[in-house]
């Protein structure tokens, strides 16, 4: 889809269509969000226990002043790709994605290898409108005893 070429890429021509799938977009802005976080103070590691730094962005940069309240989408999906790529290196699976689908950045799951489906970019919408209590944390951390679930 190539939602974050303007972005990455800002020396590219921004009237050329992209030509980058849903998953090269989920494997950079993972890559940009990582060090993002941090270079903010935010220890992202790919690990279990990042996902409560993820919660502590969320809190803290959530606020007409935060750091959400300029770039909401591409920050969300970024965050969405980083949480994805944690839940498939802790609990293996992959990436389903739809590039024909013009709001394809909304709907990117993942699919665990135990066959459990998780929405990370639903996940985030909802953690960023609900605060707390849709804690990322916990939502990767429940994987551990819900096999062949659909997590939104």
């Amino acid at each position: 889809m190539g939602i974050l070429n303007k972005i990455f890429r800002k020396n590219q021509d921004s009237n050329k269509k992209s030509t980058n799938t849903l998953i090269e977009d989920i494997h950079q802005a993972s890559e940009w969000v990582v060090k993002a976080l941090n270079s903010s103070g935010y220890k992202a590691d790919y690990s279990l226990e990042s996902m409560k730094e993820i919660d502590r962005f969320f809190d803290e940069q959530s606020s007409e002043t935060g750091l959400l309240s300029k770039n909401r989408g591409m920050i969300l999906f970024s965050l969405a790709s980083y949480i994805g790529e944690v839940a498939i290196r802790l609990y293996g699976g992959e990436w389903i994605t739809d590039d024909s689908n013009p709001e394809g950045e909304l709907y990117i799951s993942v699919k665990l290898a135990d066959g459990t489906v998780i929405w990370p970019a639903m996940r985030c919408i909802k953690r960023y409108n609900d605060g707390r209590e849709a804690s990322i944390y916990d939502y990767l951390y429940v994987l551990k005893g819900y096999p062949r679930a659909d997590f939104r």
